[in-house]
C-alpha cells in the first residue's frame, strides 16, 4: 500500500521548498544567496513543532531539503556550517548533478522495522493457536494466553502471517526498501536506510513511498531559472505524461503559455521525440530479431535499460540502442535553434542521470520533474485561467503520446511494424515495476520471449507513476489515453519529422 496519489504533509514540504528555491533564483542578484537562510523559517513558523518531536529538526530537515533542490550535497547532522555553504556553485547553468542523485536525509529516516513478523494486539489468544502449529522453528510462545514471536528464531517465513484467523501476525516492511526493485536499500549501524549506490538505478520509487519524507533527489531549479533569466532562449520539453498534472485549469492547450510564463522561450511536446523513438525501434526490431538478435528490450525507460544491463549482462545488447524520446527531442531542437538550452520537463528521476551523460549532455541541459515545476508555478503565483490557448502542441501522433503508460510504447513500435511490415508477426510481453521487468528479463534469458517485443517500466503504470509526478496513478493514465484519442494522427509512421530521423539518430 503506496501514499501515493494522496496529498500529505510531506507533499505539501516538497512543494514549499521547490517553490522558495525557485523565488529565490527568481529574485537572484548580486552574488546574494543570503536568504537561504531565512527560508526555513518561513516554511516551518513559530515556536511549536508540527510534524516532529522539535521544531528545530524540523528547520534542519527543511535544510538540507533545501540543499537537494538547489543541485547541492547533503550535510551530517555533525557539520556546523551554514545552510548555504558551496551554493555559489548553483549559480553556474551548466552545473550537472554531483552522485548520489537519490538521498537519505539520516535525521528525517524513522528507522523503520525492516521484515520484522510480529504480532499486534489483536491477537485473541484463540484455543487452536494455528500460528504455533505451523511455525517450522518452534518460535512462537505464549504470554497471559497470547502469541509472542522470539525473533532470535523467527526465519521469517510468514506462514504464521498466513494462518491467523483474526489477522494479528503481520510483517513489517521498511516501505522504501519494499518499494525498491533493486534491493538496494539496508540499515546502517543506527536502523536507519541507507542506499546502495552500485545498485541504485535511481528510479525514485523509494523517495515515492517514505512516508517520513526522508528521502530526495536532487534538482535543477536554481539553475534552470538563471539559465532562463540569461540571453540564451531555453525550451521546455514537455513529456507526455504532464496531461492533467497540474490540475484541471492547465490544460495541453495552455501548456505553452504557462511554460513561456515562466520564463521558457516556448515549450515543445516530448511525444514528437517518441514518434521518432517508434520508428527507429521498429526498423530496428524488424532487422534484427531473431537473426542477429533473441529479442529486444525497448529504450525509453532508463531506470529499467539500466537495471536490464546491469542485471543481465550477458543480454545487455538486446536492449534497444535507439535514442530515447528525450534525446531525440533535445537534438530536434537543437538543431532547428543553434545556440538554445533545453529542459526536459517530466515524471523521471531517472531521466536526471541520463542527461548527466557525456553523450547527452549536448543535447539536454537541464531536467526538472512535474513536482518542481509545480514548485516554479506557485513561485510566480500564476493563475491558469488566464492563460492563452492553443490549439495544438505540435503535432505528435497519439500513439506517441501514449507512450506514457504502461504497454504504450511496446504498441506503438507493434503499430509501425504492422503498416510497414505487414507479414510480420510481432509478440509483445510488458512489465511495469523493477521487480517484474527482472522477473520478465529471466523468462526472457531462459528463451522464453524469443523472437518477442519487451517493454520495461520501471514505474507502476509507466510513467505516469514516476517519482516525479503530482496527481493520482489512475487518472493519470484516464488524462493520457483521451489525449492519445484527440491526437490528429494516430500513429508514429504519420510523423512529419520522420525525416531528419537518420541526422538525429546519428552516434557521437
Amino acid at each position: 500500500m503506496s501514499v501515493r496519489g494522496i496529498y500529505t504533509s510531506v507533499n505539501d514540504i516538497r512543494k514549499r521548498v521547490f517553490a522558495e528555491v525557485a523565488r529565490l533564483s527568481y529574485n537572484y542578484k548580486d552574488g546574494d544567496l543570503s536568504e537561504m537562510e531565512q527560508i526555513p523559517y518561513r516554511i516551518i513558523p513559530g515556536e511549536v513543532s508540527t510534524y516532529r518531536e522539535s521544531v528545530f529538526l524540523e528547520r534542519a530537515i527543511v535544510k538540507e531539503r533545501m540543499r537537494l533542490a538547489m543541485g547541492l550535497n547533503l550535510r551530517t547532522v555533525s557539520e556546523h556550517a551554514p545552510v548555504s555553504t558551496g551554493a555559489e556553485e548553483c549559480v553556474k547553468p551548466e552545473k550537472y548533478y554531483q552522485p548520489p542523485l537519490i538521498n537519505i536525509i539520516k535525521f528525517a529516516c524513522h528507522a523503520c522495522p525492516d521484515n520484522v513478523v510480529t504480532v499486534t494486539d489483536q491477537c485473541q489468544g484463540c484455543l487452536a493457536h494455528p500460528c504455533h502449529e505451523v511455525c517450522p522453528k518452534d518460535a512462537i510462545s505464549f504470554k497471559n494466553g497470547k502469541s509472542v514471536i522470539d525473533q532470535e528464531k523467527c526465519i521469517k517465513c510468514g506462514r504464521c502471517v498466513e494462518v491467523c484467523p483474526y489477522h494479528a501476525v503481520i510483517r513489517l516492511e521498511r516501505p522504501c526498501a519494499k518499494a525498491c526493485g533493486m534491493k538496494a536499500i539496508s540499515s546502517d549501524e543506527y536502523g536507519r536506510a541507507e542506499i546502495d549506490q552500485e545498485k541504485c538505478v535511481s528510479c525514485g520509487m523509494c523517495l515515492a513511498n517514505c512516508p517520513f519524507g526522508a528521502i530526495a533527489d536532487k534538482a535543477q531549479i536554481f539553475q534552470t531559472i538563471q539559465a532562463i533569466k540569461s540571453d540564451t532562449p531555453v525550451y521546455a520539453a514537455i513529456a507526455p505524461a504532464i496531461v492533467g498534472q497540474f490540475g484541471p485549469n492547465l490544460t495541453l492547450d495552455k501548456m505553452r503559455s504557462a511554460f513561456k510564463a515562466l520564463g521558457f522561450k516556448d515549450a515543445v511536446e516530448v511525444a514528437i521525440g517518441a514518434d521518432l523513438c517508434t520508428i527507429q525501434e521498429a526498423e530496428d526490431f524488424v532487422t534484427e530479431v531473431p537473426e542477429k538478435l533473441p529479442f529486444m528490450g525497448t529504450s525509453c525507460c532508463p531506470a529499467w535499460s539500466v537495471m536490464a544491463k546491469k542485471e543481465f549482462p550477458e543480454q545487455a545488447e538486446c536492449i534497444s540502442m535507439a535514442l530515447t524520446p528525450m534525446v531525440l527531442t533535445g537534438r530536434l531542437l537543437k538543431q532547428k535553434y543553434p545556440g538554445c538550452k533545453v529542459a526536459f520537463i517530466g515524471p523521471c528521476a531517472a531521466k536526471k542521470l541520463e542527461a548527466s551523460r557525456r553523450t547527452i549532455r549536448s543535447d539536454v541541459d537541464f531536467v526538472l520533474t512535474f513536482e518542481e515545476v509545480m514548485g516554479m508555478f506557485e513561485a510566480k503565483h500564476l493563475d491558469f485561467t488566464k492563460f492563452e490557448s492553443h490549439n495544438t502542441m505540435h503535432g505528435a501522433s497519439g500513439d506517441g503520446r501514449a507512450f506514457a503508460v504502461s504497454g504504450g510504447v511496446a504498441d506503438a513500435v507493434a503499430h509501425v511494424i504492422a503498416e510497414r511490415y505487414p507479414d510480420r508477426e510481432v509478440h509483445i510481453e510488458k512489465a511495469e515495476g523493477l521487480d517484474n521487468c527482472k522477473k520478465m528479463m529471466a523468462l526472457a534469458k531462459a528463451g522464453k520471449y524469443n523472437g518477442y517485443l519487451l517493454e520495461g517500466m520501471a514505474c507502476p503504470g509507466g510513467c505516469i507513476g514516476g517519482a516525479g509526478t503530482v496527481m493520482p496513478i489512475a487518472k493519470s493514465r484516464a488524462a493520457v489515453l483521451q489525449n492519445q484519442k484527440a491526437s490528429t494522427n494516430a500513429h508514429a509512421y504519420e510523423s512529419s519529422y520522420e525525416e531528419v530521423l537518420p541526422m538525429l539518430a546519428e552516434e557521437d
